[in-house]
Formats: C-alpha cells, sequence, structure tokens
C-alpha cells in the first residue's frame, strides 16, 4: 500500500550547507496494516508524514501509495490525491474556526468530491463522544474536543491510508482511549492502512507493529549515535 524507496529529504542552510533531516533507504506499510512510529523529538517524524501526504515533495527517492509515486504529481495533483486516499490528523487541528464540528467534517469529504454523507459524519462525531457538539465551533470546544474532531474528519472519506500525528496528545487523558479505539477499529473494518506517530508507550503497546524511526531513517541513527559517543566519551573523562 505504501512503500518508501531511497528517500531523503534535506534543507539549504542560510550558510549554504545541506540540513540532511530524512534518509530512508527503504520502508513499506500493508493495506489495511496499523504501525506505530516512536523516536526523539526532532528525528524527523512530522516530516516524514508531511512527505508521505504529499505536503512536502522529497529532495529525493519515491513515495508509493497504492501505485502512485506522488513526488511526480503535481501540488495541485498532489492536493486531490491527498483528500481522495489520505486522512490526516494534523497535531494544530486544522479546523475552520468558522464551521461547526459537523461542518468541518463534511467539508473534508466534500473536498474529496465524494459529496457529503451527513450519516456517516454525524456517526464519527458520536463514536468520539461529541454527539452533543456536533453545532459547537472550534472556539466554542476545549482543545480536546477540537483534535477528536479532526480524528473524525480525517476518517470521512474512507481513505485508503490514515496518518496520525500524536493524536491523542492533546486529548484528556478519560477520552485517549476513546481516540485510539475509534482510528484501530474505523481503520481495520474498513481495511485502511494506519500510521501513528507517537510519545505515549500506552498508546504504542497497542498496536503489533511499532518502529523505531532512529532504526528507518539513517540521519536520525547518526545523530543518536553520535550522541552516544559524546556521551560516552565524557562519561570517560570524569
Amino acid at each position: 500500500m505504501l512503500e518508501l524507496k531511497n528517500l531523503k529529504k534535506s534543507y539549504q542552510e542560510p550558510s549554504g550547507n545541506e540540513l540532511p533531516i530524512l534518509d530512508v533507504p527503504h520502508w513499506s506499510v500493508d493495506a489495511g496494516e496499523q504501525v506505530v512510529v516512536i523516536g526523539p523529538s526532532g528525528c524527523g517524524k512530522t516530516t516524514l508524514l508531511h512527505i508521505i501526504a504529499g505536503i512536502l515533495r522529497p529532495t529525493s527517492g519515491q513515495v508509493l501509495i497504492d501505485g502512485w509515486n506522488t513526488p511526480l504529481l503535481t501540488e495541485s495533483e498532489r492536493d486531490q490525491f491527498r483528500a481522495r486516499r489520505i486522512g490526516y490528523v494534523f497535531q494544530t487541528f486544522n479546523l475552520l474556526p468558522g464551521f461547526t464540528a459537523l461542518e468541518n467534517v463534511l467539508l473534508g469529504m466534500s473536498f474529496a468530491g465524494r459529496g457529503r454523507d451527513r450519516k456517516r459524519a454525524i456517526d464519527l462525531l458520536e463514536r468520539v463522544g461529541l454527539g452533543a457538539r456536533l453545532h459547537h465551533k472550534p472556539g466554542q470546544m476545549s482543545v480536546g474536543e477540537q483534535q477528536r474532531v479532526s480524528v473524525a474528519r480525517a476518517l470521512a472519506n474512507q481513505p485508503k491510508l490514515v496518518l496520525a500525528d500524536e493524536p491523542t496528545a492533546n486529548v484528556d487523558v478519560g477520552n485517549q482511549q476513546i481516540v485510539v479505539d475509534m482510528l484501530r477499529n474505523t481503520c481495520r473494518d474498513e481495511n485502511v492502512a494506519l500510521i501513528l506517530v507517537t510519545h505515549s508507550p500506552a498508546v504504542a503497546e497497542q498496536f503489533d507493529r511499532v518502529d523505531l524511526l532512529t532504526d528507518v531513517n539513517l540521519v536520525a541513527k547518526r545523530k543518536l549515535e553520535e550522541q552516544s559517543e559524546l556521551a560516552e566519551h565524557y562519561d570517560l573523562k570524569k
């Protein structure tokens, strides 16, 4: 379903030097598979998700999704591809402030060009405990409630792949399991691949496959090794 080949991403610093962020020789996720990605801050987790989603273009390499090599698409084609095939749960929610929770989910359906399925939108919001908040706008909702709306929106179009960037980070403890269960159960029932980034051991331990990005991303692996060598060097000096 998803396959990354020789994927690299780097930025140019003001000095003109290249700053490498990602170097992934190969990584894949099967249709319907559920994967947790963990790793320390700065190891490239969000950058990886953005490249898979087509929000960022890689410096080089292939991103194969459902048979499409998405970096070869134009920006507008990638936007359409993402709207129709990928659900994304952003850390910052990206909800439209002038629209209600229900309208935000319905608008997500419209962007995919599949028409609005009001029944599905309501059902998804009810499943994350927001049945009584359908007509509330983001400014009238808590941070955790906004995050739950973004989860419902990501699942609205029955995508082939869902990318979830810390989906429980802004949700209160009492509702974190609701969000995880909804993501996992809906993806399982609809054979949707799920890639979930988290810092939560309680979330990660529920998944059969947990990938450490410092094993997948050679840039992060080298950085970790350098830090370990430096720590060992100073420890030996004591």
